[in-house]
């Protein structure tokens, strides 16, 4: 039987399934940019120049858009400061916190086992 994963809440969900709202979530965090910007978070809150710096090779744009979506799915706070020059902060939240330890370990597996990977040819 087919896996059926709507948006009402239920018990199961079914990642696999193809309406299963589960791989919006991890497009979201399977994406580099948010890893990425995940990781950079786990020390603390961050501007936003502090964070287009720490990932070398993003785009404001991109940066503005990956933020505003983890904002959205409940992974990131972002607080605006009253102060000229505006100050903006991002900061993860419980939940942003509860999937960074995951993605860091993803983050060292891909350091320790870059060289086996880049000695592989592609045929």
């Amino acid at each position: 039987m087919a896996a059926i994963c709507g948006t009402e809440r239920h018990d199961h969900h079914d990642v696999y399934a193809a309406q299963c709202p589960c791989r919006e979530v991890l497009d979201l965090l399977a994406n580099k940019w948010s890893a990425l910007a995940i990781g950079a978070m786990e020390a603390g809150p961050q501007r936003f120049g502090a964070l287009q710096r720490r990932l070398e090779g993003v785009s404001p744009k991109v940066l503005t858009n990956t933020l505003r979506r983890l904002e959205e799915r409940g992974f990131v706070d972002r607080t605006v400061y009253p102060e000229v020059p505006l100050h903006v902060e991002y900061e993860l939240t419980d939940l942003g916190r509860s999937v960074a330890q995951p993605l860091a370990q993803l983050r060292y597996w891909v350091e320790d086992h870059l060289d086996e990977i880049m000695d592989v040819q592609p045929a």
